[in-house]
């Protein structure tokens, strides 16, 4: 029974992400997006080499992916770290390193 619960949780977290996510890139799949940014990234360097590119991208996720789910649970870590399949700790350090701590 809470293994449908955590479901639950889940897939409204998706349709909440999702809708603002959809809203503003036009039904557009998140792979897609993310690709394209990419793409325009690359073009931007003009034929430069990225530093620490995946570092960024990862940053560059990651941070509205806390934001959005510590919004939806209402700043509750516990529930949040379940959500992401973290550890509390995990979720903790994260918050930490975007300065999301109160």
């Amino acid at each position: 029974m809470a293994m449908n619960t955590n479901i639950e949780s889940t897939d409204a977290l998706q349709q909440k992400i999702g809708s603002r996510f959809n809203v503003a890139h036009k039904n557009q799949p998140l792979h897609d997006s993310v690709r394209q940014a990419l793409e325009s990234y690359f073009t931007q360097l003009k034929g430069q080499a990225p530093n620490n590119l995946y570092e960024l991208v990862l940053a560059e996720v990651e941070v509205p992916l806390l934001e959005a789910v510590m919004e939806y649970t209402k700043g509750n870590q516990s529930r949040a770290a379940i959500l992401l399949g973290l550890s509390r700790g995990t979720l903790r350090k994260k918050l930490k390193i975007y300065g999301m701590l109160d």
